[in-house]
């Protein structure tokens, strides 16, 4: 390549899934892998919504576009589980259906912001968005990490980091990485801190799912006028074991969504008829299916936290949730990356290092649940235990 690319993308790191996965060529060979590196639920989907898609891929129109903000019977049934989930006031002019939560982040990001605008981010981030960030030339103002709130963001942090140039505050709850839940009346207080400075409260609820007990996320959906401050981003991919569907979605005023759009044409049209049917089907036949992963992600949970409990484990659990662990590592003085590399030669184990989820985090790895086995989590752990700092 002769031609210059753009300087803002080539300051940004290459996606760290696929440097992890790059280890792999060195893996211990005696050991059998333990991956811990992907949020990929290990299920398939179920074998009733797999039957239905095979019927409406013998309909000429799943091939062809929708508009872009989805199809309006899909949107009506994302409401009622909302309706539901939430106990949300709210319509399906409020909805566009995205290619993952990646691509609603986008649309909310260009949406929102010009380059120079500054987005406040809650330390751990999930490392997409701080990529999405940098890419369109927005600043990525990190609220910092306190390890003694397992992460959680703090109100009176965030206040402080506010400009004039601040668009909005970007957090992930349940987070990725931390599993950690952000608390109901937590959230209550940033909306409307949000509200007092005329930015936006902007939410990823791509875990909804799998808060433990099925426990309603927040209240910001029961008030009528929840898309003056408040922007939320989920993706049902995680929800219904449809990640490689690519099925997202970015709720917001109908206003916003309308401007949305505009991006929305250029950027994807919309998202497949195929994903939206998917979709549909799951949010009107698979509720109890959907509860029954959730407790059995729990349950995953549970055993992890007691096996890293036991005596004679260097490693230490700081957060945790049903999907995610967040763990110091014991090796002083050496970056995450370092010591991942290592779980990957000497231990089998495949995770990634507390870095790619924003600066100061050298000394955190992420573990991931999604593909392991109940069964397998006392063998991860034991590895821990024997690993050599």
């Amino acid at each position: 390549m002769k031609f210059p690319v753009s300087e803002l993308i080539e300051r940004v790191h290459p996606p760290p899934i696929s440097e992890v996965k790059g280890w792999l060529a060195a893996a211990n060979p005696k050991l059998a892998l333990i991956d811990l590196c992907q949020a990929i639920p290990d299920y398939p989907p179920p074998p009733e919504l797999i039957d239905h898609l095979e019927l409406v891929m013998r309909d000429p129109l799943t091939s062809r576009y929708s508009i872009d903000e989805g199809l309006p019977e899909v949107r009506e049934s994302v409401c009622r589980a909302y309706r539901r989930l939430y106990d949300a006031r709210i319509d399906p002019s409020q909805i566009c259906l995205t290619i993952g939560a990646s691509q609603a982040l986008w649309l909310a990001m260009v949406t929102l912001c010009r380059a120079g605008d500054e987005v406040i981010v809650q330390l751990p981030a999930y490392f997409d968005h701080p990529m999405a960030l940098a890419v369109l030339g927005i600043r990525c103002v990190f609220a910092p990490f306190d390890e003694t709130s397992g992460g959680l963001p703090d109100p009176a942090t965030i206040a402080g980091l506010i400009t004039a140039r601040t668009r909005a505050i970007l957090l992930v709850t349940p987070s990725n990485p931390t599993g950690a839940v952000t608390p109901s009346e937590t959230i209550d207080e940033l909306h409307a801190l949000a509200r007092r400075h005329n930015v936006a409260l902007v939410l990823d609820e791509t875990y909804n799912s799998f808060i433990t007990g099925g426990v309603r996320p927040h209240d910001l959906f029961r008030d009528p006028d929840w898309g003056d401050h408040f922007v939320h981003i989920a993706s049902f991919g995680k929800t219904f074991a449809l990640t490689g569907y690519r099925a997202g979605m970015l709720a917001a005023s109908a206003r916003f969504i309308e401007h949305a759009l505009k991006a929305q044409d250029t950027m994807a049209v919309c998202q497949p008829r195929v994903t939206q049917h998917a979709v549909q089907y799951g949010f009107e036949h698979l509720s109890g299916w959907v509860a029954q992963n959730r407790v059995m992600m729990e349950r995953r949970h549970e055993v992890f936290r007691a096996e890293m409990a036991k005596s004679g484990n260097p490693f230490r659990l700081v957060a945790s949730g049903p999907f995610f662990g967040w763990v110091a590592h014991p090796c002083a003085g050496k970056s995450g990356r370092a010591v991942a590399r290592r779980l990957v030669e000497e231990s089998g184990m495949l995770l990634l290092p507390g870095e790619v989820f924003g600066p100061g985090l050298e000394g955190y790895l992420r573990l991931a649940f999604g593909n392991i086995k109940e069964e397998v989590i006392p063998e991860a752990v034991q590895r821990f235990r024997e690993f050599q700092t």
